[in-house]
């Protein structure tokens, strides 16, 4: 094994063959990452297993353990399997392509790999990795432990599990003249402040917040984790949301500043 540079993303390649792992780790390292080698998949998950990497460029036919199973091991290992894999093998057929993307890899190159195609490919997996990684530490911020945790164990994704919950959307209203109207770090430092007392409330009655677009977010209770009186946990974290922005008017009208109003309802209502 080797280390390349020391800038960008940090890569494993794995490749039985030596002259495939040094092309591969030369295009790589040209586009400012770093790479680690790795001559066979058992040596590769000891290597995961023990150090942090970004992207895996994973080939299939190799001794000891190959691609497949590398695979497999990472779908079934709770701080491996969301690392992003790309393929890069010399078999062909779309069933191998197929078993590939089912198994959890991200993309499937066939060797030789086009230096094009592969800094493409690299860029956009990274870039799901760094969406990823904001996701999980939005979760571990404002989530309870039991959400995060079980967030973590069904990979961050509700697929196919029916549940019932009520949904909650709360917003500033006003909030595009008000933000008109004074400097943009004074803005930034408001909605700072409000998403921290919203999110206290909502996570504090077991909810989780969703989605945030501008001055807007969307919460859930009941989901992912079954919450029996969802209801009543959203009516009573949007009274403790009310609750919070009155004091924190009371505190912005000692300092001379424009106080908020904020609109909180289901789907099918609506309160202030």
């Amino acid at each position: 094994m080797r280390e390349g540079n020391h800038g960008g993303a940090r890569l494993l390649v794995v490749d039985d063959n030596k002259v495939n792992r040094l092309l591969l780790s030369r295009n790589i390292e040209l586009m400012g990452h770093r790479v680690t080698t790795a001559e066979n998949g058992r040596v590769a998950l000891e290597m995961l297993r023990r150090e942090p990497f970004d992207l895996l460029l994973l080939d299939i036919e190799m001794p000891e353990m190959n691609g497949f199973q590398v695979l497999e091991q990472l779908g079934r290992d709770l701080q491996l399997r969301d690392l992003p894999v790309i393929v890069t093998s010399s078999l062909e057929g779309l069933d191998n392509v197929v078993r590939c993307i089912e198994l959890g890899a991200e993309d499937y190159l066939q060797k030789p790999v086009n230096p094009a195609l592969l800094k493409a490919r690299v860029g956009a997996s990274l870039e799901k990795k760094r969406l990823r990684d904001q996701q999980k530490e939005l979760v571990r911020r404002f989530a309870t432990p039991e959400v995060a945790q079980d967030l973590q164990q069904s990979g961050f994704s509700l697929g196919g599990k029916r549940v019932r919950g009520t949904v909650m959307f709360s917003d500033i209203r006003g909030f595009t003249p008000l933000a008109e109207s004074q400097a943009p770090e004074v803005t930034i430092e408001l909605l700072n402040t409000y998403y921290t007392l919203m999110f206290n409330a909502i996570s504090g009655h077991g909810g989780i917040v969703s989605e945030i677009a501008g001055d807007g977010l969307m919460a859930v209770f009941g989901a992912p984790l079954p919450l029996a009186d969802h209801c009543d946990a959203a009516v009573q974290a949007a009274l403790e949301m009310i609750e919070m922005i009155e004091l924190f008017n009371a505190e912005q009208a000692s300092a001379g500043k424009t106080p908020i109003r904020i609109g909180i309802g289901t789907p099918a209502s609506a309160t202030r």
